[in-house]
């Protein structure tokens, strides 16, 4: 959540709550690329409802009462999962699972209601960020969830009526795989960017904020995966401590 965020919520009622979800959901590109996969095969409304009513359920429950009882988690690390939540319905819709596991896919009702939790608790924990109010506390926090299911509807029915216009063309066949294979590849790219985060955050002192420190310590790390890399690293900086520039601008080196 922004300092905007956490400011604005201060003495915010439920309708400001509201705002807070939808927004929250509307820019959440994690949670829609997974909705997206969902249903992007997905012709008749009834499974189409069917699968977003499993997921809503889910993550309805785990975002109400985790925030209610202050149940938290590092959000890097949850990020992290709703991640790889879209690298599987990419995988799911290339048929991966029959492919390259020889098996059938797990029953997708399932696990979009299990995903929905996983999901929940990623918003409980991005709410539970901002400076929450013991009054009231329970109405805001169904007004934000009420905000999450508006932005929601709306996203799904820009999706919806991409796809519906997208399956009368030609190119639909020829090119769902390809946005498959991306919902594939950003799901992962997704994954490494909030480990990344997390190792920040788990271990702040590893990583300093100057950013060519930063810099030098991911170098550092590279370093230390790789034996060789890492002695001519050492000889490098044993060079440069010994290195001395004279004034007429010649070095000499003990």
């Amino acid at each position: 959540m922004s300092d905007a965020d956490k400011q604005k919520i201060l003495d915010a009622g439920s309708w400001q709550y509201f705002e807070l979800g939808a927004s929250h959901m509307l820019t959440g590109y994690d949670h829609l690329l997974f909705l997206f996969g969902v249903i992007f095969f997905l012709t008749k409304f009834k499974d189409v409802f069917k699968f977003i009513t499993a997921f809503t359920v889910g993550h309805s429950i785990t975002l109400i009462f985790a925030t209610l009882y202050g149940i938290q988690a590092n959000y890097f690390l949850i990020d992290a999962f709703i991640a790889l939540t879209v690298v599987y319905k990419g995988f799911d819709n290339l048929d991966g699972f029959k492919k390259y596991l020889n098996t059938e896919s797990p029953n997708l009702l399932w696990m979009v209601f299990a995903f929905g939790l996983i999901h929940g608790f990623g918003l409980s924990t991005r709410l539970q960020q901002l400076p929450l109010q013991e009054e009231g506390l329970v109405w805001n926090i169904l007004a934000f969830n009420v905000g999450v299911e508006a932005g929601q509807i709306f996203a799904l029915g820009l999706m919806i009526l991409l796809l519906s216009g997208w399956r009368k063309t030609q190119s639909f066949q020829s090119f769902s795989k390809l946005a498959n294979s991306g919902l594939l590849f950003v799901g992962t790219l997704l994954f490494i960017i909030q480990l990344h985060g997390y190792s920040h955050s788990a271990y702040p002192n590893d990583f300093p904020l100057n950013r060519d420190d930063h810099h030098h310590v991911h170098e550092e790390m590279q370093a230390e995966s790789k034996p060789s890399a890492l002695e001519g690293y050492k000889k490098k900086i044993l060079l440069n401590e010994n290195a001395h520039t004279h004034g007429d601008g010649t070095t000499h080196t003990h």
